[in-house]
């Protein structure tokens, strides 16, 4: 099969990355609030409100696909304790960072219910890489469930076809 890039518009053979472009908690807000208490970069995100900062970061996270030697990849957003983003904040352009902090995925992945809120392990990793979003085993989810065991090729296609036919600021 192949996919048109949404950022590139060229086809390409190889599975594309299934990116959310901001965290949940940004997209809920209004046009007014993310001018006034937001702040979106390509790899963090602060909501400040009144009462409370949220604190994001961007990661991947890489879905095991069964009898298939590609797996699905996910950009997704994690929020983090103000002390661990300013650890990465901080550590940002050091490449031999290697730490791991504890997030909640922040974005609504359209194939399951409530994803919002999974404890995750963020894993950053050399060389500058986004880090890496493993989701705690422990958390009976079916996202969980099927980050562990695996989905179907089909499935992962059909992620892939889903999440094409949306725009950009869908995701």
């Amino acid at each position: 099969m192949k996919y048109k890039c949404n950022t590139c518009g060229k086809e390409h053979e190889e599975w594309p990355a299934l990116a959310f472009n901001s965290p949940f908690h940004y997209n809920n807000l209004s046009e007014e609030e993310k001018k006034r208490i937001a702040k979106l970069g390509n790899d963090s995100c602060i909501v400040q409100h009144e009462d409370q900062t949220d604190l994001f970061i961007r990661a991947t996270l890489s879905q095991k696909v069964n009898k298939h030697c590609e797996a699905l990849d996910y950009g997704l957003w994690v929020s983090l304790s103000e002390k661990n983003y300013l650890d990465y904040q901080e550590n940002f352009n050091n490449p031999n960072h290697d730490t791991q902090y504890f997030g909640w995925l922040c974005n609504s992945i359209p194939e399951y219910e409530n994803t919002l809120s999974i404890p995750t392990t963020v894993k950053t990793r050399k060389n500058n890489q986004r880090p890496e979003i493993i989701p705690h085993d422990d958390f009976d989810h079916p996202f969980v469930k099927d980050y562990y065991e695996g989905i179907t090729k089909e499935e992962a296609e059909k992620r892939i076809r889903n999440m094409q036919a949306k725009t950009p600021d869908n995701r």
